[in-house]
């Protein structure tokens, strides 16, 4: 596992412990098995973006919190120059690059999604609504039993409590901004 990846399970670990709970107690209240979500916690496993998210909301605290160990605290507005987001790879399929990170309490969370070819994501789901905007590439997006493909300069908004994903098309790189609704 990368370094990013084990800073956010310590991150993550020292919460919980901060909060005197246990592991099975956040984990029932995360909705996943304790030997999961321990595993999240050592760093022996990527923790999915929504997941932090979740993490976060658990904890009444910013996700970027979790991903940087920063406190955003801009309020009225917060630029973030090209590449300067902090980067969260999942699964070697999708590489999340944040790009409102410093603001804080923020209701939507902004990304640009890189997806990488020769990958085959799993479906996932999570609280919200999801808007997808492709920039480079073609990808296709599953949302249930449904198949979208975007070109660029097109966009998806759907139900995110639905399980999807998404995936490169044509064996090359493809990058889309999503919009969660939080």
């Amino acid at each position: 596992m990368s370094e990013t990846i084990k800073d956010i399970a310590a991150r993550v670990k020292g919460l919980r412990i901060l909060s005197g709970l246990s592991i099975a107690e956040v984990a029932k209240a995360l909705n996943l098995s304790p030997s999961l979500y321990e595993q999240y916690e050592n760093g022996q496993d990527d923790i999915p973006v929504s997941l932090i998210n979740e993490i976060a909301d658990y904890y009444e605290m910013d996700m970027t919190e979790i991903l940087t160990g920063v406190s955003p605290k801009l309020r009225d507005v917060c630029m973030v120059k090209k590449g300067e987001g902090p980067r969260v790879e999942r699964y070697d399929q999708y590489e999340f690059q944040s790009l409102a990170y410093k603001y804080a309490k923020r209701k939507i969370e902004p990304l640009l999604v890189t997806l990488k070819p020769d990958k085959n994501p799993e479906m996932v789901s999570h609280k919200g609504q999801e808007f997808n905007y492709c920039l480079e590439g073609r990808m296709k997006v599953v949302v249930g039993k449904d198949e979208y493909v975007l070109e660029p300069g097109d966009s998806l908004y759907f139900n995110s409590m639905i399980q999807h994903k998404m995936l490169p098309l044509d064996n090359k790189e493809a990058k889309f901004l999503t919009i969660i609704l939080l």
